[in-house]
């Protein structure tokens, strides 16, 4: 957050290359501990060595430059990626030395839970600096970590159409189509020619990013259709729009889940999408960019939810840790204890046969990574929207046969090695039906767990690998040993 000088030479030419982001951590990594040392080494001084001082202060001053001029030098998203790899008080004296052209791109591309404590080292000068910057959707997507007064300040430097945007943006829900929509778009009439838009497109400074259409609108802002640029540069300059805009269009409206445009972009390879209120007046676009945030962000999500976590600071306290990590290992516990407590209801079996203790892990295994194919699946077609009401028991039968013909075939396999390490073709037949038997409580609860939770309003995802896992190996057990019990005893 330095400020940096500003300079009368010509463009730079950057190659973007996520290695260089590697790179420059690494490097910054030696610098940071170097400086490290320093400091140590200075504190080990007596008070008052003031030429040990003096040397301290010029090391740090050198490594401050130095970090100056590798931290600087890359695009906003690699300098996000390098403060969020590093413990918190390196992060901060690297974040002191960003200059100032970069904090606003930097706090918009870092994650939220490196976003707040960066914020909160900055003064309200800096802030409303940086916020100054910003398109109004921009400032929504900051406003709950920026403190009041700075908002204050930051929306008396907009205009009154910026305000109401801003307004507007902050009104929406999380996770919706609003919250992440554009306001800078192009809008033209239908009844003009081409060479008109083409003229009124050169007085501009710059496109809005990802450009890819100009939306056509009538007086009352109602939108008519789209004006591709392709289009545009290719037909007629004499042509009015109304004669080459597309009226076969898709648009959102504010209020539709942001998982719904990103199922759009996908299906229809869209760039660009208009947004429309209910008067089908037009009043943003959704980018590509956004959508892709809203995928990376659903998919790591995802990811934490299935292990029962929310996303954190990897180098927060560990009482944060704790907290966050604590509630679903204490409940996998619960659910271990109770496989255990089931496989102890058939103590006198196993005594009697002891390669079954042998065995009926791998039954349990083989259940649970069934179930997991399931529920990834199962997922993953319902953050697509692929999944209803009427769809679901037909689903769960699907999976049913495909579970128990790829079960078939393993168990094959299975009971071929269970009869080569007993030499019982008992125990061999009797492993067999339990892994296909498991093996199809998997396919089941992997479709349930899902669908049961997202019937209830909860995160298909949040959990479901515990709760899988549950099943599969309680019930693993209980077949397995419950067989044994049956036919070999």
């Amino acid at each position: 957050m330095t400020q940096s000088a500003p300079t009368a030479t010509r463009p730079t030419v950057r190659r973007l290359d996520p290695e260089d982001a590697q790179l420059a951590l690494q490097r910054l990594q030696s610098i940071l501990k170097r400086h490290e040392v320093i400091t140590l080494l200075t504190e080990k001084q007596s008070e008052g060595d003031e030429r040990s001082e003096l040397i301290s202060n010029l090391t740090h001053r050198r490594h401050e430059n130095e970090i100056r001029a590798i931290i600087n030098h890359l695009h906003p998203a690699d300098i996000a990626f390098i403060l969020e790899s590093l413990p918190e008080p390196e992060r901060q004296l690297v974040w002191d030395q960003v200059a100032e052209e970069h904090d606003a791109d930097v706090l918009l591309e870092i994650e939220d839970w490196v976003r707040e404590s960066l914020i909160k080292s900055m003064d309200a000068e800096e802030l409303i600096a940086a916020a100054s910057s910003m398109d109004a959707d921009e400032i929504a997507d900051l406003a709950h970590d920026l403190p009041p007064d700075v908002m204050a300040e930051v929306q008396k430097g907009l205009t009154d159409a910026e305000r109401a945007q801003l307004i507007a943006a902050m009104g929406y829900p999380e996770d919706t189509v609003g919250a992440i929509m554009d306001f800078e778009m192009v809008r033209v009439r239908e009844d003009v020619t081409l060479e008109v838009v083409l003229r009124y497109l050169r007085r501009l400074q710059e496109l809005p990013d990802h450009t890819d259409q100009i939306f056509v609108v009538d007086r009352e802002d109602k939108l008519q259709g789209t004006l591709s640029l392709a289009t545009l540069l290719v037909s007629d300059p004499d042509s009015l729009v109304s004669h080459v805009m597309s009226t076969d269009y898709f648009s959102l409206h504010p209020l539709d889940p942001d998982t719904d445009a990103a199922s759009a972009f996908e299906r229809y390879d869209l760039v660009s999408a208009p947004v429309v209120d209910d008067y089908g007046r037009l009043i943003g676009r959704v980018p590509i960019d956004e959508v892709v945030d809203v995928l990376q962000e659903d998919s790591q999500e995802q990811e934490l939810s299935r292990a029962g976590l929310q996303e954190e600071d990897i180098f927060a306290p560990v009482l944060n840790a704790l907290r966050n990590r604590a509630p679903w290992l204490l409940i996998n516990l619960c659910t271990a204890a109770t496989a255990s407590f089931v496989a102890s209801r058939f103590e006198d079996t196993v005594s009697h046969i002891v390669i079954l203790a042998f065995l009926m892990s791998i039954v349990a295994g083989i259940g649970g990574n069934s179930g997991n194919q399931t529920m990834t699946m199962i997922i993953r077609a319902m953050a697509m929207g692929r999944i209803t009401g009427s769809n679901i028991w037909p689903l769960v039968k699907r999976e049913l046969l495909v579970t128990f013909l790829v079960g078939a075939c393993g168990s094959l396999v299975t009971a071929t090695f269970a009869w080569f390490i007993s030499k019982s073709i008992p125990i061999a037949l009797v492993m067999m039906a339990a892994m296909i038997g498991n093996m199809l409580v998997g396919a089941t609860l992997g479709v349930l767990i899902p669908t049961l939770r997202s019937r209830f309003g909860k995160d298909p995802a949040v959990g479901s690998s515990v709760l899988l896992t549950f099943g599969t190996d309680s019930l693993g057990f209980f077949i397995f040993l419950g067989l044994a019990t049956v036919f070999l005893l």
